[in-house]
């Protein structure tokens, strides 16, 4: 299905550029772009739109934001045309999905960007991953995966919902089978309301967002959360990285739920000029103070717990320093 997807990735960046609106295409301060890697209504998009709506005033001139969604490929379409295509003058930013960031570095097809080389301005939020399914999925607890199939919805390449149980399936013999074909998790969350899948890997704070009383009310059930770190209000559900039966797992699925490091990250295209980065940055550093942006993703039920581009920059190269063996192996798993 992949395969089929590149030559998409290609035509739709060629004709978002060729779309560019006058303010855009000759970079001026009159309109900025949101460019948002995923189609309405998921978690990213959210998010991608809440920082739109209040970065502007904190950018010079305080621009409008424009949001525009490029959905495609895990974000990989969005990742490459704010990499290979956007102007470098300040006036496009975008969020990607966090795992897209490992692309490059796995050799995954159609990641035509170096995440060494991208601008972070940041993330509003680290993430918890959690693979949940529905009550009445025969699949009750995560001991259950190693002889219960479980059908999961995934939202495309580059995502956690494709990659992680991709992965777990070959390191710890999991039996996930994926759906895919979804543009954004609330689709997939229809369809688990629907009975036409079981269940999801997805962040916390999406399933969250989008369906409050899904896991207070038992309606779904928390198999097992992944993250960079075991997370104290996780406190009764397995962490991932607790399920690894030898310290050689423990290494690939710590390497595998990296990402989660990254958060919802924000980019800007390579190479823009040390100033142009430098508002950037500390236009999204502003935003996530602004009591107006707060107050917004307190309605939205969005957790705030930020980092900075630095912070983000830093993570990027650590994670590519990981051993070869481990990325060949993983990068091989999650494609």
């Amino acid at each position: 299905m992949f395969s089929r997807l590149v030559p998409v990735a290609i035509a739709a960046c060629a004709a978002v550029a060729g779309a560019a609106p006058p303010a855009l295409a000759q970079g001026t301060a009159k309109n900025s772009t949101m460019v948002i890697g995923f189609g309405p209504g998921g978690g990213y998009d959210l998010w991608g739109r809440v920082v739109a709506h209040n970065i502007g005033r904190h950018l010079p001139g305080s621009p409008t934001v424009v949001t525009q969604n490029m959905p495609g490929a895990g974000s990989y379409v969005g990742a490459s045309y704010i990499y290979n295509i956007a102007p470098k003058d300040g006036t496009v930013m975008g969020i990607i999905a966090r795992d897209a960031a490992l692309g490059a570095l796995t050799g995954a097809e159609g990641a035509r960007f170096d995440s060494t080389k991208m601008s972070w301005l940041g993330t509003p939020t680290t993430e918890i991953n959690v693979c949940i399914a529905n009550a009445s999925a025969k699949v009750k607890s995560v001991d259950d995966l190693t002889t219960t199939e479980l059908i999961l919805g995934d939202t495309g390449p580059g995502t956690g919902t494709r990659s992680y149980p991709n992965a777990l399936n070959a390191l710890l013999g999991f039996k996930f089978k994926l759906v895919s074909g979804f543009p954004s998790s609330s689709d997939v969350f229809l369809a688990m309301e629907r009975g036409e899948v079981d269940g999801i890997c997805e962040s916390l704070d999406s399933v969250n967002g989008k369906r409050p009383d899904w896991i207070s009310s038992g309606k779904v059930r928390i198999l097992f959360y992944g993250g960079a770190e075991p997370n104290p209000h996780m406190k009764g559900h397995p962490f991932v990285l607790d399920l690894a039966k030898t310290p050689d797992q423990k290494v690939e699925i710590g390497f595998l739920y990296a990402g989660q490091g990254i958060g919802r990250p924000f980019v800007a295209p390579p190479n823009l000029p040390a100033e142009k980065l430098k508002m950037l940055r500390d236009a999204f550093n502003a935003t996530m103070t602004d009591p107006e942006f707060l107050a917004e993703t307190k309605k939205a039920k969005l957790d705030v717990d930020p980092e900075d581009g630095e912070h983000l920059e830093a993570l990027i190269k650590r994670i590519y320093a990981t051993p070869k063996p481990v990325i060949e192996k993983i990068g091989k798993l999650i494609q």
